[in-house]
């Protein structure tokens, strides 16, 4: 098909965050946009259903959280959202506690009330580790045997199915450690939950663009790379060059959803760290919107391996995978016409202010180049 012939801008390969953000900013600036989705939804793992009058987090729990006012205020331009703080609890062999690790941790493990109470006892269990290597090695060097044992070891295996010395030291790093009473898991300055869900969001940004669900762009690669001058990738890298350097690994993830009566564990997000358990997580979805319903929807959420017939949850970022992903990254760059985005396509975690930040500096880039 001739430029002439060409029907878009852009074609837009995933209804997610990163590509509902393009293609509102794009739309927005004068080009024609078409969003192709593989699944029967919007939204991506953002996507939320309601369930009986409840938001059901489909994918795993979303807790929007950012410090930056400029996409705060972007991502409120398309929906209200609620006050909603992530305070999540952890359940070891049928204690609970608070987490992430704080002053009220320390209390309950080891009985300390004050922060000079809590870093003396730290210094005594902490593990002398010159150079920390690898997960293990870096938390046992901040906090000690215990802890890590408590809340880290056996949900770190169930997750990755892998031993945390097997794993880098940068997954933990995203965990507080805090010695005051703070229960926040996140320390940015704005937080909070789309009231009416994320599919409700991500709907507003995708108004007045052309949408096609159900649509695997595998299935017809040629023809929707003749449609527009530019494809806007954000699946998974490895897939959308053949696999030719290999296959990167991801984890995956299962869930079990139940309509109940009643509260069930008076609070959104509950851990479960020992390994005889086999799930990571529990969700109650009404609490993530201060819902008062009579009923609750409640998700156990199981650590899967994952296969290509799954969802990839979250990239395996060792340095045998980098270094995968790196050929990779070398090859999208002499890919004219294909601009890659988001956390397939870009084989990083990202948390979803990320992504609205890095789709939004695609964007100014483009236009600048086009000034």
């Amino acid at each position: 098909m001739s430029k002439a012939q060409r029907m878009y801008d852009y074609v837009i390969v995933g209804a997610g965050l990163f590509g509902a953000v393009f293609a509102r900013e794009m739309t927005d600036a004068g080009y024609k946009c078409l969003v192709i989705d593989k699944r029967p939804h919007i939204g991506g793992n953002v996507y939320t259903e309601k369930v009986e009058g409840i938001d059901v987090h489909k994918y795993g729990a979303h807790i929007f959280h950012t410090s930056d006012k400029g996409i705060w205020d972007y991502v409120n331009r398309f929906a209200t959202f609620n006050h909603y703080i992530n305070k999540p609890k952890v359940n070891y062999k049928g204690k609970v506690y608070s987490f992430p690790i704080n002053l009220m941790t320390l209390y309950q493990v080891y009985g300390v009330t004050t922060p000079q109470e809590a870093e003396k006892k730290l210094q005594e269990v902490r593990v002398t580790i010159a150079n920390p290597a690898n997960l293990e090695e870096w938390i046992l060097s901040q906090v000690g045997l215990e802890l890590y044992e408590l809340f880290i070891k056996g949900y770190t295996m169930k997750q990755w199915q892998k031993h945390p010395k097997e794993l880098p030291a940068f997954i933990i790093k995203r965990l507080p450690i805090r010695l005051n009473f703070e229960e926040n898991y996140f320390e940015d300055i704005y937080q909070g939950i789309p009231k009416e869900g994320y599919t409700f969001l991500i709907g507003n940004l995708l108004k007045g663009i052309e949408v096609r669900l159900n649509t695997d762009y595998f299935s017809d690669k040629e023809h929707f790379n003749e449609l527009a001058k530019t494809l806007v990738y954000t699946g998974k890298i490895d897939e959308f060059f053949g696999y030719r350097f290999g296959e990167l690994e991801y984890r995956s993830l299962r869930f079990e959803t139940k309509l109940l009566e009643g509260n069930y564990q008076g609070n959104a997000v509950f851990n479960y760290t020992d390994s005889e358990v086999p799930y990571t997580r529990v969700l109650e979805h009404k609490h993530f919107n201060f819902g008062r319903q009579k009923h609750t929807v409640v998700t156990w959420e199981y650590p899967d391996t994952y296969t290509r017939d799954k969802i990839p949850y979250y990239p395996v970022n060792d340095e045998k995978n980098n270094a995968m992903y790196r050929k990779y990254e070398q090859l999208a760059r002499s890919c004219p016409g294909v601009l890659f985005g988001g956390r397939l396509a870009e084989y990083k975690y990202y948390d979803m202010h990320q992504i609205v930040g890095s789709a939004l500096a695609k964007v100014k880039a483009i236009k600048a180049q086009k000034v």
